[in-house]
């Protein structure tokens, strides 16, 4: 059942990505209607997180974020969709990256690094980075309950994999560890705004509410000495991003992982002010308290 779910799904998709980017955001603009005016997909849920993370906005304001944020989540949804059916030319094309050089300095120098990021404008379109480095690229994912979902995100996800892997969270230290002993340098991609597991939290003030975060990257970077760089993805305008990418820690053992954590959700929270729409408010970044954990 749950393999013929899985083609079924993947299937429709992919015959839904054979049609152009222009077609695909009528769709997108059909589907906003429907989520924002009919079903009003967590909009509670999206209008109570923006309330709290800017106070000093009112209520027109705010609802013009809320509906700004509703067209670029459709915008993202088909657009992840079209990763099925699209050109390395076109991608290249519509996500572009800034800064990348610092990787070429980091392979020179015999490091690897721990890549941080957010769910900021469409990182979905990050396929092709791979190939544009030399470490070997591992992504990070929480991979989701239902079974034929997680397939077809992972073949998205991995198109344009060619030496790099889609590793499951729980399986990465194990996995950095044997890439060690084989003396492979890696990029660790993580996002690193999710709501963490039950273990090892770290609380900090983000968008003014008390938030976990996983500690997993500055463990990660201390641990094996590791770079950390941050990428900030800008959304430029309907359909094209850049990857600016950042050189947060170059000597993580200089440092706490409390001091590096601070450095990276400080830059992750002036990249969602900066640019509110683009960031993920449709998730329940809030919905555990420091007494629950």
């Amino acid at each position: 059942m749950a393999k013929f779910q899985f083609y079924l799904i993947y299937y429709f998709l992919s015959i839904l990505a054979l049609f152009p980017l222009r077609i695909l955001y009528f769709f997108s603009d059909f589907w906003f209607l429907m989520i924002y005016y009919v079903f009003g997909y967590r909009k509670n849920v999206v209008t109570e997180n923006l309330k709290f993370a800017f106070p000093e906005k009112d209520s027109k304001e705010i609802k013009t974020i809320t509906r700004k944020f509703y067209i670029h989540l459709c915008d993202y949804l088909f657009e992840s969709i079209k990763i099925l059916h699209i050109s390395k030319a076109e991608i290249n094309q519509r996500f572009t990256f800034k800064n990348f050089e610092i990787f070429d300095e980091l392979y020179i120098e015999n490091k690897s690094a721990v890549l941080v990021s957010a769910h900021q404008g469409n990182w979905e379109w990050m396929i092709d980075a791979e190939s544009k480095i030399k470490h070997k690229f591992l992504a990070i994912y929480k991979p989701l309950a239902n079974k034929s979902f997680d397939k077809v995100l992972r073949n998205i996800r991995t198109k344009y994999a060619i030496g790099g892997e889609l590793v499951a969270m729980d399986d990465i230290y194990k996995l950095l560890v044997s890439q060690k002993h084989q003396k492979q340098k890696t990029v660790t991609w993580f996002l690193v705004d999710q709501s963490p597991p039950k273990s090892y939290p770290f609380w900090i003030d983000f968008l003014n509410r008390e938030t976990p975060f996983y500690a997993g990257p500055a463990k990660i970077a201390r641990k094996f000495d590791q770079a950390l760089v941050f990428m900030e993805i800008n959304k430029l305008k309907r359909g094209y991003y850049e990857a600016e990418f950042s050189m947060l820690v170059s000597n993580p053992k200089d440092f706490t992982e409390e001091e590096i954590i601070e450095k990276y959700v400080r830059r992750i929270e002036a990249g969602i002010k900066r640019q509110p729409e683009y960031w993920l408010w449709s998730h329940r970044r809030w919905k555990h308290k420091k007494e629950m954990l």
